[in-house]
């Protein structure tokens, strides 16, 4: 296994420690005629191992919240590295040959511009309804990830990461609903912020990371695939496990719609999203 940085994974608070997986059981040979997977994991690593760029744009926003900006810089900030990190070492152990660092700063370069205080929502609270739908894109991304893979390994690791993204998301929403009070935020600007950050799950640091990790891993193949091929294989395999109920109900969970409103919501909208993901 190539050495990868652990410093932050000595945080005391971690979940689960990088250190502790073992990657010697890993079938490396059938694993290695995976590209789906290897983009899958590689472009996760790349948005995983960028976090500590938006986390300082998130504890400036929340300059004189000491709770908000403790956990991001405490918790937040070291798991979501920590993520990146092992996303990285599962590469290199199956990949060895792939250059995660030149394509990682190829990456970068584009991601950064997009890691901005202007980015953010214009109050807090809406900020922290964005932050729920990041992290429900996050989770649900994971628990697909896990589902397709059939390998033991990764499937632990997808395991525990999607777990934390959950935990995250639970901040999250604990952080809006403190904010919501503060501002006195209706639903109408709730659901504006929810309907401007879901329309941009598609799009952005998804496509962007995608991209750079197909560009890297196809480089100096005779015929390597168009990117809207790739897009194509990826989405497909991803799109037939991807829990759609879950994500309705946490993208829902915000508009505190009360349980009777909120089941009649999720039913048509779980119908909707499931005819856009499948076809």
């Amino acid at each position: 296994m190539h050495n990868v940085s652990l410093e932050a994974s000595h945080h005391p608070d971690l979940r689960w420690r990088l250190e502790d997986l073992d990657f010697a059981p890993i079938d490396c040979a059938r694993l290695r005629q995976r590209d789906d997977l290897f983009l899958l994991v590689c472009s996760a690593s790349f948005i995983e191992s960028g976090t500590d760029t938006y986390t300082r744009n998130l504890v400036d926003y929340f300059a004189d919240d000491a709770e908000v900006g403790t956990w991001l810089v405490e918790h937040w900030e070291p798991e979501e590295l920590q993520h990146g990190r092992a996303l990285k070492t599962y590469i290199h152990h199956v990949w060895p040959e792939f250059d995660w660092d030149g394509a990682y700063a190829d990456f970068f370069s584009e991601y950064a511009k997009l890691c901005t205080l202007e980015q953010l929502e214009p109050t807090r609270g809406q900020e922290m309804v964005a932050r729920c739908i990041v992290e429900m894109g996050t989770t649900t991304y994971y628990q697909a990830l896990n589902t397709v893979c059939d390998e033991p390994v990764l499937r632990d690791l997808t395991w525990h990461i999607r777990n934390d993204e959950v935990q995250h998301y639970k901040h999250f929403y604990h952080y809006f609903l403190k904010y919501r009070e503060r501002e006195a935020l209706g639903r109408p600007k709730v659901m504006a912020a929810l309907w401007r950050r879901v329309a941009e799950l598609r799009q952005s640091d998804a496509d962007i990371a995608l991209r750079h990790a197909a560009a890297w891993h196809f480089r100096g193949r005779e015929k390597p695939p168009t990117f809207n091929a790739v897009s194509r294989q990826v989405y497909a395999l991803m799109s037939a496990q991807y829990p759609i109920d879950l994500a309705v109900r946490m993208a829902l969970k915000p508009l505190l719609l009360g349980g009777r409103m909120q089941r009649w919501a999720e039913r048509p909208l779980v119908a909707v999203a499931r005819r856009v993901l499948l076809n």
